[in-house]
């Protein structure tokens, strides 16, 4: 544990500290609502926590009388019976009032935004429908329009993980053979983080899902440019990069659309540039996060399933970073 602790991104471990992480800080539909029930929660359990400490101190300090009477059969039958059945009743059927709207939703409800998400070890798979039904292929960050309906279905590819971005929906899990739904509607801008919830091995604390919430007319625009080829190297350097990726069989793993790679077992790179991480949300991307995931990825994070290329040379990966950089 010493030895590893010191390398892991503290960074990216906090980072739900200076971004959207929290199911009190609502910013949809459904995250208000079970802001509003945590609240219920919490200030119904403290009233009766106050009430359950008067009682007490009153059965041991207050006048016999009084202590005669909470000793009785019927106060008994009263605060330990019929109370928590009242309370729990009332609960439940807050609770249904409160969410029916989001579960009464058809799943084919007009403008709803489909987003297949798989879970993988250790990372996330994510797919869109573009014009006219062609998928888009991306991973790890997840765009949604604001004001619009987004259906999440939600598999797994291996072992049981768990879709959870607590300012804007519940905890889901991805269960192996099965699909699960979620449905969101963003009221309002920004990038809500969100962790694998369920413990599904490794590097799970390392695999984090960062949502954007935009305008439509943003997200409209962003979804058409991702439906695009990638761009072609422009500069020596990143055709020097381009051949060295395909020579050395990144794809054979990975997809970058336009070209001869067009794997599927890692995350589709096609317009990594553009994303705001790598590794699952583990370092902001940029240069020298880049080369040293590639290079020493088993030490950023540790378990991952992508093998270091320590063969390269300092040229080498800088020109393999200006390719991948390049494809925005």
């Amino acid at each position: 544990m010493r030895a590893i602790l010191p390398l892991l991104p503290i960074p990216a471990l906090v980072a739900g500290c200076r971004e959207g992480q929290s199911a009190l800080t609502p910013h949809s539909v459904q995250a208000a609502e079970i802001a509003q029930l945590s609240w219920v929660l919490f200030v119904g359990g403290s009233l009766i926590l106050v009430v359950v400490i008067a009682a007490t101190w009153v059965a041991i300090r207050g006048p016999a009388a009084i202590r005669q009477r909470l000793a009785t059969q019927r106060m008994v039958v009263a605060g330990g019976i019929i109370f928590p059945a009242i309370v729990l009743t009332a609960l439940l059927f807050f609770n249904i009032a409160l969410m029916q709207s989001s579960a009464r939703a058809p799943a084919d409800k007009p403008g709803t935004v489909p987003i297949a998400v798989a879970g993988e070890q250790w990372w996330w798979r994510v797919n869109y429908n573009g014009s006219a039904g062609s998928p888009v292929a991306t991973a790890n960050e997840i765009k949604i329009p604001i004001g619009r309906d987004v259906l999440f279905t939600l598999s797994s590819a291996d072992v049981i993980h768990s879709f959870w971005v607590p300012s804007l929906g519940g905890k889901v899990d991805m269960i192996p053979g099965r699909q699960t739904r979620l449905r969101v509607h963003a009221t309002r801008p920004g990038v809500f983080r969100g962790p694998c919830a369920e413990y599904c091995g490794g590097p799970h604390a390392l695999m984090a899902l960062p949502v954007t919430a935009m305008p439509a007319d943003e997200f409209d625009a962003w979804l058409g440019r991702e439906q695009a080829d990638a761009v072609q190297p422009s500069t020596g350097a990143e055709h020097q990069g381009h051949a060295l990726f395909l020579a050395s069989g990144c794809g054979a793993c990975h997809t970058v659309r336009g070209t001869p790679a067009n794997g599927t077992v890692g995350p589709d790179l096609t317009h990594l540039g553009s994303r705001r991480s790598i590794g699952a949300d583990t370092l902001p991307l940029n240069r020298e996060n880049l080369i040293r995931f590639v290079a020493e990825g088993q030490t950023v994070k540790p378990g991952n399933k992508m093998p270091e290329f320590r063969i390269f040379n300092d040229a080498q990966r800088d020109a393999l970073a200006a390719y991948l950089l390049s494809l925005r």
